[in-house]
Formats: C-alpha cells, structure tokens, sequence
C-alpha cells in the first residue's frame, strides 16, 4: 500500500499538469470574447472585463507568482502557452488601467515610451514590458520561436489576429495554434488575393514579422504558399506564389481598440 502510494505521488510531482493553472483566464475569455464576422475576428467587453478585475488581478498575480527557475520546469509548449497567456492577459490590462478607454493601444504611453515599453508587471522574477515577452522571452528562445506565435498574441487592436475566448495550454497548444492561423488567415479584410493585378494583399503583419516566416520557410512567398487554398490562390498561381512570381503587398494595419 505504501509503494503504491510512493509510486503515485512521483508520478504526480513529474506530471506536467503541474505545469500552471489557466483556467481563470480561461473563465474570463470565455465570458467576455466573442468571436466576430463567422469566426475570423473576435471583440472584446472590456467594460465586463473591467467589472471582473479582481479575477483578472488574480490570474496576474498567480502568473508573476511562477519564478523562473519553476518556468524552466515547463515542457517547452507549458512554456509557450503560458507566455502567450501572459501577454494577452496583460496586454487587457494595461488597456484597463487607463482612466478612460482608449481609442487605440497607441494612445498609451508618451511618444518616447509606447504602450509596449510599459513597465507595469512582473513576470519570471523581473520587471518586464510587453514587448520583452514577445521579443525577448518568446521570439528570442530558439525553443519557443514559432511565427504562428503572431497569430496567437494580440495588440488589442482590429487589425491583429483575433484573441481567442480560451485561453492557450501546453496540451492543445498545436492544434489551437493551427486554428489561430487559419481564421485569420481566412479574414478577407486581411489577407486576399487580387485576381484582376495578381496580387496577394496581406496584412503588415507579414512585413514587420518578415524575418520570422522567412527563416521558417525560406521566404514569405513560401511561407504563404503553405496556405495557398485557405488564401484562395487559384491552383494554376500556387506555384508562382512559391517562386516569388506574385508579388506581395500589405495592407494598412487597423489600430483602433478591438473593444465589443
């Protein structure tokens, strides 16, 4: 009886449902996100969001609450999760701290420390901003990098990917990353090919994250083709695509509040 005791705890203590508990967030998404124009694009009810602030405060404060070396812990998709969570968790956050709400992300702040350069939270034992989780923890971890990972975090704004109503855990990381990236690369405002100039118009996502598909796929050209059918690329131009034939153009990014 003993042994069998012994042998469940280890197998407890090793198990990687350990990793973190998202299931606040979760609560929160799932009540005040909404998707948007057949699941292509998601609102947000900050005004609910904001009633609900102290269970916000509380998944917050249970994520700046993890140190890093119970990080290093993580599998590398916990890891991943948990740092997308955080981003868009504070992301609300930091939209909800100001006295009135914003038309844009991009009224916060000063013109020489933006929204992103705010040092407002905690996480893994430091100070952090919002870009030091996307740039530095995430895009900067050979581990974590991913391009999906820009259609996963959300600036808050119409013009990003849309912010899921779930949050993201370590053991349907893939299959809600695969989901992430093909609703909004469905969304027709976004990305769509132009039949009458042969042209793809994506959105400037795809040009300030050039690097990212590029070393993924060995060009943007040939990252998009991974996603011909879904962007409606006629099967006769899928090629051309691929080979750089077609040219590529981004769109103008909508940075007004993605607020319900």
């Amino acid at each position: 009886m003993f042994m069998r005791l012994l042998i469940s705890l280890l197998l407890l203590l090793s198990s990687p449902l350990l990793a973190f508990d998202h299931s606040g967030w979760d609560a929160l998404l799932k009540k005040h996100v909404s998707w948007q124009r057949n699941g292509v694009a998601s609102a947000v009810n900050y005004e609910g969001i904001a009633a609900e602030r102290a269970a916000l405060k509380k998944y917050l404060n249970s994520l700046s609450a993890v140190s890093a070396d119970a990080f290093s812990q993580f599998s590398n998709d916990q890891q991943l999760a948990f740092l997308i969570n955080a981003y868009n968790a504070y992301t609300i956050e930091l939209i909800l701290r100001e006295p009135g709400r914003p038309d844009s992300i991009r009224d916060i702040g000063t013109f020489f420390s933006g929204p992103w350069d705010q040092r407002f939270f905690t996480l893994l034992g430091q100070k952090r901003t919002l870009d030091e989780v996307e740039h530095t923890l995430i895009r900067g971890n050979p581990n974590l990098k991913d391009p999906r990972i820009h259609f996963a975090v959300n600036c808050a704004s119409i013009g990003c990917p849309a912010l899921r109503p779930e949050a993201f855990v370590g053991d349907q990381l893939e299959q809600q990353l695969v989901d992430s990236t093909q609703r909004f690369l469905r969304d027709r405002e976004r990305n769509r090919y132009n039949s009458e100039t042969d042209t793809l118009e994506v959105s400037k996502i795809f040009d300030w994250y050039q690097e990212d598909f590029a070393e993924s796929a060995g060009s943007l050209s040939l990252y998009l083709q991974r996603y011909a059918n879904i962007l409606d690329i006629p099967n006769n131009r899928q090629t051309a695509l691929g080979e750089g034939s077609i040219k590529v153009r981004f769109l103008p990014y909508n940075w007004s509040l993605n607020d319900r």
